[in-house]
C-alpha cells in the first residue's frame, strides 16, 4: 500500500520513501546505510565507559571521560559531602542549598567527631581499655568545657555520671571522733 513506509533491503543500503504520500518523484527517496553484522557486534561489546564517552554533539571520536572524583576527596574530608547535601535538600531547611554549604557542614561535623573520638580514646586509655564505650564518651564530653556546653542537654545512653561526691557528705578526719552535725533540717 502507498500509505505505509516501505523498506527496500539491499546488502548494505536501504531506501526509505519520504513522508510525502504518494512520493511525487524519485528524488524524494533517501538512502540510509545499514550497519554490517560486525559493527553491531562490536558496539554491543563496548564497555560502559566507552558508551558514555561516545555521546554528545559533533563527530568527535569519543574521548574517554575522566574518572569521577567525589566532593569529599576534593575537599580532603572523610565525611560524605554528597550525603550531607542530600540531607540539606530533603530536610527543606531552605528553598535552595549552595554548593559550598554541604562541604562546610561536613568539615564541621568531621571536626566535632574527631574531637570527641580523640578525647574518648584518651578516656579509654586512662581506664586501660582498648575499646571506646559510651562511658568513655560521656567522660570525654563532660570533662571538656566547650563540648559540655555544646552537649549540655544531651543524654548519652549507658554513659553514667561524672564521679563527684559533695564535700559536705565526706566524713571529717577520723582522729576528731564524732562527726559534728549542724542544725537539723527538720525543726519542729
Amino acid at each position: 500500500s502507498e500509505r505505509t513506509f516501505s523498506f527496500l533491503y539491499r546488502p548494505q543500503t536501504a531506501e526509505i520513501k519520504s513522508h510525502h504520500f504518494p512520493p511525487k518523484s524519485i528524488s524524494n527517496v533517501s538512502k540510509v546505510s545499514i550497519p554490517s553484522k560486525q559493527k553491531i557486534e562490536k558496539s554491543a561489546t563496548m564497555s560502559s565507559a566507552a558508551v558514555a564517552a561516545k555521546g554528545g554533539r559533533g563527530r568527535g571520536r569519543g574521548k574517554p571521560t575522566a574518572k569521577a572524583v567525589s566532593r569529599s576527596s576534593k575537599a580532603g574530608l572523610q565525611f560524605p559531602v554528597g550525603r550531607v547535601a542530600r540531607f540539606l535538600k530533603k530536610g527543606r531547611y531552605a528553598e535552595r542549598v549552595g554548593s559550598g554549604s554541604p562541604v562546610y557542614l561536613s568539615a564541621v561535623l568531621e571536626y566535632l567527631a574527631a574531637e570527641v573520638l580523640e578525647l574518648a580514646g584518651n578516656a579509654a586509655r586512662d581506664n586501660k581499655k582498648n575499646r571506646i564505650i559510651p562511658r568513655h564518651i560521656q567522660l570525654a564530653v563532660r570533662n571538656d568545657e566547650e563540648l559540655s556546653k555544646l552537649m549540655g542537654g544531651v543524654t548519652i545512653a549507658n554513659g553514667g555520671v561524672l564521679p563527684n561526691i559533695n564535700q559536705s557528705l565526706m566524713s571529717r578526719k577520723a582522729g576528731k571522733g564524732k562527726v559534728e552535725t549542724g542544725s537539723t533540717s527538720q525543726e519542729f
